[in-house]
């Protein structure tokens, strides 16, 4: 019994190491402040984070079923200026769901046959069906942030999204969709330290593009920017949920439990599972595999 207990202790660990290799690549921190750099501040006590996150993603696998079982259709928009935490928090959500009802879409720049079709037509092709949640990293209120601030847009265009957007997302809410909209806030500062941070290390200088680094020329343009943007598309029926994003832990911890009492959720009813016993036939033979085809073990 006592190896038994080894293997699902193994097992739980392992599971939780899932986070905890995610979460080493945060503490990469460290070694970039003793190179100079000032983090934002002290952030939330470890044990309480992970046994905070852990409980909270426990609730979206419930929440999670519960789309299922009533045929939801969940949308959930992560906006927010450049290295704020979108793709963090993201991650946490989706890090024990099932991908088959929880998926991520990430649009890269339209292709020239999709900037010549009504603007709204890529994102539409992404909405989710009944039983499904689509998180969006980044969608199309790019028109009212970078589009803009870049000349990507016309003026005509912009004002044209924002006489349109209110209409689109009252149309979506109104067929059924569930629709969420969260913008993730830091400061100047902020900001500032993460590009440094990610310059600094080569694990995350992938993550830096020319367009990010053109946004801390054009800080105040995107102020501007979401300033209008959330004035003139914060409506009853699709409001704005603004996250204080400078400690991205407590920012995911608020962002998760936001989520989940936007949407009210019971237990779902499940059938008992049992594994069915293993079918043996006197005549089967396991075929033994070339020793080429294996892996070396490295390690």
């Amino acid at each position: 019994m006592t190896p038994d207990l080894d293997r699902i202790k193994a097992e739980i660990a392992d599971s939780f190491d899932e986070e905890l290799e995610t979460q080493l690549e945060e503490d990469r921190l460290d070694e970039l402040v003793a190179q100079g750099l000032e983090p934002a501040g002290a952030t939330l006590d470890r044990k309480v984070y992970f046994r905070e996150l852990f409980r909270l993603q426990h609730e979206l696998v419930r929440l999670q079923d519960w789309i299922q079982y009533k045929k939801l259709k969940v949308v959930v928009l992560f906006e927010g200026r450049d290295s704020a935490g979108k793709g963090g928090a993201i991650k946490r959500v989706t890090q024990r769901l099932n991908p088959r009802v929880c998926r991520v879409v990430a649009l890269p720049a339209p292709t020239e046959r999709e900037r010549n079709q009504w603007y709204f037509q890529r994102y539409a092709a992404h909405l989710p069906t009944a039983g499904e949640m689509v998180l969006f990293d980044r969608s199309w209120y790019n028109r009212a942030g970078v589009e803009r601030v870049m000349g990507f847009c016309t003026p005509d265009e912009l004002e044209e999204f924002f006489r349109s957007t209110p209409d689109f997302e009252h149309m979506l809410v109104r067929s059924g969709i569930i629709l969420i909209k969260y913008w993730f806030s830091i400061t100047d500062e902020e900001q500032e330290f993460r590009f440094q941070m990610r310059i600094n290390d080569p694990l995350k200088q992938w993550k830096l593009s020319p367009m990010d680094l053109e946004s801390r020329v054009h800080w105040e343009d995107y102020t501007h920017a979401k300033e209008e943007m959330l004035e003139r598309t914060h409506t009853e029926q699709a409001p704005w949920w603004v996250v204080q994003a400078v400690d991205k832990k407590r920012a995911r911890l608020n962002c998760i439990s936001h989520l989940l009492a936007q949407i009210p959720y019971e237990d779902v009813p499940k059938p008992e599972i049992e594994l069915p016993e293993r079918v043996r036939h006197a005549d089967y033979l396991r075929k033994p595999v070339p020793a080429e085809m294996y892996v070396p073990e490295t390690f």
